[in-house]
């Protein structure tokens, strides 16, 4: 993995600290010719991973990457998924079969809905996941997309549920179908990191904050520091900023001196914020992890 990776939170109206600050972020980045500017900006300072919900823009986002491969020939998606509101919105646009027409994968629509069907006939959990992954993943054929994560939201879900099942049916049918690396992004690494553990899922790729004060760390501060020293955990860093309370240069110097940390993943709008942040990446932990 890089050590710098590029997330999307700005495109789509989220910030921690302000809502005045994400309402403008959100109308800026209302057409794809804005998120694309900034995706540029970040690419050409070289940073060449794109770490992404699957929302529907991100859709447009690829198929601009499809289409100029000469321009884009570095450029590596990270997929986050689920991103549930957008299912919500086109079975309400839709309907429930022009829905799962929308985001089944087009070249095995067939196979795809005959496995489905099955999985839903028979409830087996196993098929109804591997369907909903594929899902997902339709948006980026044709691009590069080596590690693919649970968003959060659903990761904390099922971790407190205990369904830790899940994990594996993921960890599995993403390695085995497309060849990439399985990752979590979660709001509590310790609790999820034992859970991984348990269905023999070793040294797993986990996003969760980590950062000098402990904004955000469910789980507690000293057992995030426990989980990065045993080198159990391949650890990817968000809000190292705090967003907005750790002066940048003091966050990321105090990540570079953590082990386990193998990159981190943050969110900018200006070349200036972008350029920054990469300066002090590069100067502290380098270019590739």
């Amino acid at each position: 993995m890089d050590r710098l990776l590029f997330g999307d939170n700005q495109f789509f109206g989220v910030n921690h600290m302000s809502e005045e600050k994400a309402r403008a972020q959100a109308m800026r980045f209302q057409k794809t010719d804005a998120i694309m500017e900034v995706l540029d900006t970040a690419y050409d300072a070289g940073i060449r991973t794109f770490m992404c919900t699957t929302h529907d823009r991100i859709a447009e986002v690829a198929d601009r990457v499809r289409a100029n491969p000469a321009r884009y020939a570095d450029f590596t998606f990270y997929p986050c998924m689920p991103y549930a509101h957008k299912y919500a919105n086109a079975v309400t646009e839709h309907g429930m079969v022009g829905a799962l027409r929308q985001f089944m994968p087009s070249d095995g629509l067939l196979s795809t809905a005959l496995a489905g069907g099955k999985a839903l006939a028979t409830k087996e959990v196993d098929g109804i996941a591997k369907v909903l992954i594929d899902m997902e993943m339709k948006m980026f054929q044709g691009t590069k997309a080596p590690v693919i994560f649970i968003q959060n939201v659903f990761t904390d879900l099922l971790l407190g549920m205990g369904f830790s099942r899940a994990f594996r049916i993921f960890h599995d049918h993403v390695r085995e179908k497309y060849g990439a690396e399985p990752a979590y992004i979660t709001m509590n690494m310790p609790m999820l990191l034992e859970m991984l553990e348990k269905e023999g899922i070793e040294r797993p790729i986990i996003c969760s904050n980590i950062n000098k004060i402990g904004f955000r760390m469910s789980g507690g501060f000293d057992a995030y520091l426990d989980a990065l020293k045993s080198g159990r955990v391949r650890a990817i860093a968000m809000s190292v900023y705090a967003s907005g309370a750790i002066p940048a240069d003091e966050a990321i110097h105090w990540i570079s001196e953590l082990p386990g940390v193998e990159s981190i993943v943050f969110g900018a709008s200006s070349a200036g914020n972008i350029r920054g942040t990469k300066a002090l990446v590069d100067r502290y932990m380098g270019q590739v992890a």
